[in-house]
């Protein structure tokens, strides 16, 4: 599905986890083999949507996968919305709707965890044990004037047992409520992908390859950010859907081991 692909193009590899890199607790067919490949071409920087662990936890779950990858080199929604919030702001007071990851990111960012009735912001990403009393809460947050942020709004989220809903069914509740996000830092937002882009240490977008399973957040994203993209179809995405889409990849494979295959040929 692939032609050979000419590695000396690029310096720099934004690789997506989930359809990626794993399905679930479970690495894909060969990709452990495929991410060192491009390591051994340039820089890889592990980016995803996923807010539900830090870079850490990610860091240590890939590792024990025998993905070869550290804290550094992990780029998700988490880390990025705490980011953007310290930049817009400085350390600031927030309500998080979220699991362990996003928590731990924003405090690692120097921002603090607050009740409703004291955030400046709020906060949505992927909560798999969200509560009726949560949107209670944020709505009290958002009438005292609190701005609405949500680290993704992926509408499924790829596991070993099929799709689930994602962070954006959590995103929709609170807009709902009549208040959609300010703004979601996720791909494909330019704010997500010029974390991204930092972390890999390298200077054009131009010299830095996408590689997710997604049209409209990896391959649209790279797109808005002037990079090339390589669609998988190891994740959310059939063949099919590509007919009809005027989002289109760079390049397709069959999986991250056939692209790695292909740019090492």
């Amino acid at each position: 599905m692939t032609s050979k692909i000419d590695g000396k193009r690029y310096r720099a590899f934004l690789v997506d986890l989930d359809g990626v890199l794993v399905r679930g607790s479970e690495p894909l067919p060969g990709a452990p083999e495929a991410l060192r490949t491009l390591q051994e071409r340039g820089q890889v920087v592990v980016f995803s949507n996923n807010s539900t662990r830090s870079r850490r936890a990610f860091a240590e779950r890939l590792r024990a996968m025998g993905f070869p990858v550290r804290p550094e080199e992990i780029v998700n929604s988490a880390f990025v919305v705490a980011q953007y919030l310290r930049e817009r702001s400085g350390p600031a007071r927030v309500y998080a709707i979220g699991e362990e990851g996003l928590r731990e990111e924003l405090e690692a960012a120097g921002h603090t965890l607050t009740p409703p009735e004291e955030a400046e912001y709020v906060v949505v990403g992927l909560d798999r044990r969200f509560r009726y009393e949560q949107l209670a809460e944020a709505l009290r947050a958002l009438l005292r004037g609190a701005v609405f942020v949500a680290a993704n709004a992926d509408p499924v989220f790829p596991t070993a047992q099929g799709l689930i809903p994602g962070a954006g069914a959590l995103v929709g509740a609170l807009q709902g409520m009549g208040y959609p996000p300010q703004e979601i830092v996720g791909k494909p937002s330019p704010i997500a992908f010029r974390v991204a882009l930092k972390a890999t240490g390298v200077a054009s977008p131009r010299e830095c390859l996408m590689i997710g399973d997604r049209l409209d957040t990896d391959v649209e994203g790279a797109r808005r950010a002037g990079m090339d993209s390589a669609l998988v179809l190891t994740g959310v995405l059939r063949p099919e859907d590509l007919e009809g889409s005027e989002i289109k990849p760079t390049f397709v494979a069959e999986s991250l081991a056939a692209l790695a295959r292909a740019i090492r040929s």
